[in-house]
């Protein structure tokens, strides 16, 4: 069984490069992929879950 691979919320900022008050905003929103909250307080989001809210972000064109 392998372990999940875990994203800090400065790798997702860069790969979206988008400001940490944009990614503020979204959470606020609750518009960002699950986190999990460590006992020192950073976040960290596992790389399936990012993928899968990536994926979900895709627009269909009509």
């Amino acid at each position: 069984m392998s372990r999940a691979k875990w994203l800090t919320v400065a790798d997702i900022l860069t790969d979206l490069k988008v400001p940490r008050r944009t990614w503020q905003e979204w959470r606020d929103k609750g518009a960002t992929p699950p986190c999990k909250r460590l006992p020192n307080g950073q976040l960290r989001i596992s790389e399936r879950s990012y993928e899968k809210w990536l994926e979900s972000l895709e627009e269909v064109n009509a």
